[in-house]
């Protein structure tokens, strides 16, 4: 399997997360690591994650995943 690395400019680091828009909704969601491939996805690492900021007026979704106890 090949490393994903983050969609950032100028960032090697590898990519732990995707990032979707919907421009109509004013709404970015961020989750798990989507399909590879997906021109409107953007892969971010962890730290572009957190610092993940959208314009004013906008909403984040983050999908966390669930660890089985």
């Amino acid at each position: 399997m090949q490393d994903r690395l983050c969609s950032k400019v100028a960032c090697a680091r590898e990519a732990v997360s995707t990032l979707t828009y919907d421009y109509g909704d004013q709404m970015a969601a961020i989750g798990p690591l989507g399909a590879a491939g997906d021109r409107h996805a953007h892969d971010l690492c962890a730290i572009h994650t957190d610092r993940l900021s959208v314009p004013r007026g906008w909403v984040v979704v983050r999908h966390e995943t669930i660890s089985p106890r």
